[in-house]
């Protein structure tokens, strides 16, 4: 243990899930995501256990949905998987961690070890998974407690700011699309510039293959072309006519946060192609019909674990894959969450202790 930690921290507590209309709320009825910042007793880790010190931690689309109660977290809650910050205490049995070290959290934030996905090693389907900022309190505050087969190494040359959003947003769309079987050279088409679209296109640019994006914002163009696009497709148009131009896309990987697009996008894949998203959209529909006749694949992929994680930063730090962020004070948590929520975030929102 450290003896020099303060008794209380801050962290930002939402008292109640928020009731929206893309929840099931009438309009009369809604009740937005409030935040208090409150001093709240700071706890010593318990065997296998790491208290961490947060330096950044990123706000994530899928806050949204937790602090809006349909993920089953319990409240008052803190939220927050994209944390980046330094060990800061540690029990009498860990022998691995060590105080000062700089680490991360994302998604995943803890596995069983004995359930059948984890004896397959498949911890991010662990029966008995712990969740950052779902099951367990999250990095919205200036500690969190993490649990230590799940915390992730994070070189100390790299900024916290930009690199925290790489454990959730980056090492989702960089082990969704290197489990995928694309051949480097094949067509991967993202659909939505956004937070995981931007590093989507970063990563599959930089992973050999030909990235197609599909965006309803033009002022997104350049900037698309920049991260590595061959070829910027306006969804307001008709974007699988553009993808059967160049005879399909092997996979589109869907980052945007619509179903019917999802739907229609089936018919812009080549033969024996993959739908794979990675946006939690809700009910799809799908054609079975063309599904069956063309081998289509479609499919999900949930983040990844801890050397999943260290891998996409690795990779990003290498190969130039570049986080855009927009910056906020814990105090400014209110404002950076709403950012999020109503959709005017350009990239991603990242609160800075």
């Amino acid at each position: 243990m450290s003896g020099t930690l303060p008794n209380t921290f801050r962290a930002a507590v939402v008292e109640k899930p928020g009731k929206g209309v893309a929840y099931g709320a009438k309009p009369e009825e809604v009740e937005p995501v409030k935040f208090t910042i409150k001093d709240v007793p700071l706890q010593p880790p318990r065997h296998g256990q790491v208290l961490v010190k947060v330096i950044a931690s990123g706000i994530c689309g899928s806050d949204v949905h937790i602090l809006n109660g349909a993920v089953g977290a319990k409240f008052p809650h803190v939220s927050g998987h994209e944390i980046i910050g330094q060990v800061a205490a540690i029990p009498e049995t860990e022998d691995h961690w060590k105080i000062g070290d700089r680490v991360g959290g994302g998604w995943h934030g803890g596995h069983c070890h004995f359930c059948k996905q984890c004896k397959r090693g498949k911890f991010t389907l662990c029966e008995n998974e712990a969740v950052n900022g779902v099951t367990e309190w999250g990095g919205l505050a200036e500690y969190v407690l993490l649990r230590r087969e799940a915390l992730v190494a994070v070189p100390t040359d790299v900024d916290p700011a930009t690199y925290a959003p790489i454990l959730c947003a980056g090492v989702t769309v960089f082990n969704s699309l290197r489990n995928v079987g694309v051949k480097a050279g094949g067509i991967v088409a993202v659909a939505g510039v956004g937070g995981l679209g931007h590093l989507a296109v970063q990563y599959a640019s930089k992973m050999g293959y030909k990235v197609i994006a599909i965006a309803r914002d033009p002022s997104k163009r350049d900037e698309t072309l920049k991260f590595g696009a061959a070829q910027y497709i306006d969804s307001s148009k008709d974007a699988v006519e553009e993808l059967n131009k160049v005879g399909g896309a092997d996979c589109i990987i869907v980052t945007a946060n619509s179903g019917p697009l999802m739907t229609k996008l089936q018919a812009g894949l080549a033969k024996d192609g993959t739908l794979l998203t990675i946006s939690l959209v809700g009910p799809a529909s799908f054609d079975t019909n063309t599904l069956v006749t063309q081998r289509y694949t479609v499919r999900g992929w949930p983040s990844g674990s801890s050397i999943d994680s260290e891998e996409a930063i690795d990779f990003a730090k290498n190969f130039g894959v570049h986080c855009v962020v927009q910056k906020f004070s814990l105090d400014q948590i209110q404002e950076a969450y709403d950012i999020v929520d109503s959709g005017k975030i350009r990239y991603r929102s990242v609160v800075v202790m």
